[in-house]
């Protein structure tokens, strides 16, 4: 006995001594590791082990340092240039903006074009016309990518691009997507002459346990096409119904098309990618961009575990921090850290018109329960709720002002914020910002405002699941 209650001394020691050691964790993240090694500490331990520290690992940070470096060394001139924020963009939006450029070292770049897609079934047909017009290459990553009505429409059109000989260079999260990567869909796609690669394998998954985490994911959307077209949203190559998860569907996504400068940045960030899983140079990337007249200012975004931490909350925070009439954030999953928290409250508490959109009925019970932890504090600061009925609202927005958008594959969690790896495009224009604008009062139509005094009615029950989920929230 006394051996044994040596051992669970020393047990949760050594995870506590680790986790006072890390000066990357935030005291809410130390907090919610103490309580739950004190409640669970055989399975905290193993959690802790597993999950507990954002780590890639040392060959993949230092393999990221050397294609950025490549990239920046033989690409500055799509990349843009630091001066482009104060000749292009509006003054009081600057800082977002430069802090954005921060992250990658994209900077704002004038002349694109954007359209936004009428629904799913549009941009499919529109992204297999594009592929089936390709003349040189077709790009494309996805996190999840299924073998059903959408995934194999994408798939039989690269098929064709290849054959005609067209270079296909095709990547997939190595669990989002595994049940294509194992389908003949994958060997077909091979068999024509695409070339695939696996983003973030299972090759060795003990190893992967061991010296990183296995739920570090490649969560981005990206298609590029003869580097004069993009696609960026939040629609995975599946269908609407989601069969995966069919009881939660349809899931609503939203995705722009866009063409000029910024394609280049996407290619670039795709690009990235593509030298990490392959090993590649960035020589067999084709670049180039066109500014196209009276087009908009665009840059692109991406994070991942390779970037540094914290910068997308704190994109977020600069961006609620430069509006100066209202804010309407549509997301599906909704578990922020107090950075976000903190300015959402600080915009409304100034007057800003604070709009935010869920689905009322979440995928995950967990996010659901902790995004409703922070609707009294939100609804007391003067925040504006809804929670969409039709589906689940997979659509990642953010309008600002009607004159600034964020559109992409990130949400506002823990996992987008420090996990997986994510890209979105930041773009100054009031046309196409109108128009999401649109498409997020079309969800809003299709919602039920939540009031405070019902949150406040909630049965006590409630608010302690929901605040004991949130309190645990920053290891979720």
């Amino acid at each position: 006995m006394t051996v044994l209650l040596a051992l669970h001394a020393l047990l949760v020691l050594t995870f506590t001594t680790r986790i006072l050691l890390r000066d990357d964790l935030s005291p809410p993240g130390r907090l919610a590791w103490f309580i739950v090694l004190n409640i669970f500490p055989y399975l905290g331990s193993a959690t802790y082990f597993m999950f507990g520290e954002i780590d890639i690992g040392n060959r993949a940070h230092k393999r990221h340092e050397e294609i950025f470096a490549e990239i920046r060394s033989k690409a500055t001139e799509f990349m843009g240039v630091p001066t482009n924020s104060s000749e292009l963009i509006k003054r009081i939006y600057r800082p977002a903006f430069q802090y954005a450029s921060s992250i990658n070292g994209f900077h704002p770049l004038g002349g694109n074009t954007a359209e936004l897609m009428a629904d799913g079934d549009s941009t499919l047909t529109r992204m297999v016309a594009d592929i089936d017009a390709a003349s040189d290459h077709v790009h494309v990553l996805y996190y999840i990518w299924l073998t059903d009505k959408t995934g194999t429409a994408v798939t039989e059109a690269l098929i064709r691009a290849a054959q005609r000989g067209v270079t296909c260079r095709v990547m997939a999260d190595g669990l989002g997507s595994r049940a294509l990567i194992k389908s003949s869909l994958w060997k077909g796609m091979q068999a024509a002459g695409v070339q695939v690669a696996v983003a973030l394998p299972f090759n060795n998954l003990i190893r992967t346990i061991v010296t990183s985490r296995f739920d570090l994911r490649n969560h981005r959307k990206i298609t590029v096409i003869d580097a004069r077209i993009t696609y960026c949203g939040s629609r995975n190559s599946a269908d609407p119904e989601f069969l995966v998860k069919k009881k939660y569907g349809p899931w609503i996504d939203i995705m722009l098309r866009f063409e000029g400068p910024v394609v280049a940045q996407n290619q670039l960030l795709f690009a990235s990618d593509w030298m990490q899983a392959t090993g590649q140079s960035l020589d067999v990337i084709p670049l180039q961009a066109e500014a196209i007249a009276g087009g908009f200012p665009a840059q692109v975004m991406g994070v991942g575990p390779t970037e540094r931490r914290g910068a997308t909350p704190q994109l977020f925070s600069n961006l609620f921090a430069c509006a100066e009439q209202k804010i309407t954030l549509t997301t599906p999953y909704f578990v922020p850290d107090a950075t976000v928290v903190e300015a959402l409250c600080a915009a409304a508490h100034r007057g800003v018109m604070v709009t935010l959109v869920y689905p009322r009925k979440n995928d995950s019970w967990i996010v659901a329960a902790a995004s409703r932890s922070y609707y009294h504090r939100l609804l007391d600061a003067g925040c504006v709720i809804y929670e969409h009925r039709d589906g689940l609202l997979h659509s990642k927005t953010l309008t600002i002002d009607d004159k600034v958008s964020l559109i992409g594959s990130s949400n506002l969690d823990l996992r987008s914020f420090d996990l997986n790896y994510e890209n979105n495009i930041l773009l100054q224009d009031k046309s196409i910002t109108l128009a999401i604008a649109e498409r997020q009062q079309h969800y809003i139509n299709h919602s039920d405002k939540i009031e405070l005094l019902a949150v406040l009615a909630w049965r006590y029950y409630r608010r302690i699941w929901n605040n004991i989920i949130a309190t645990i929230g920053p290891i979720l």
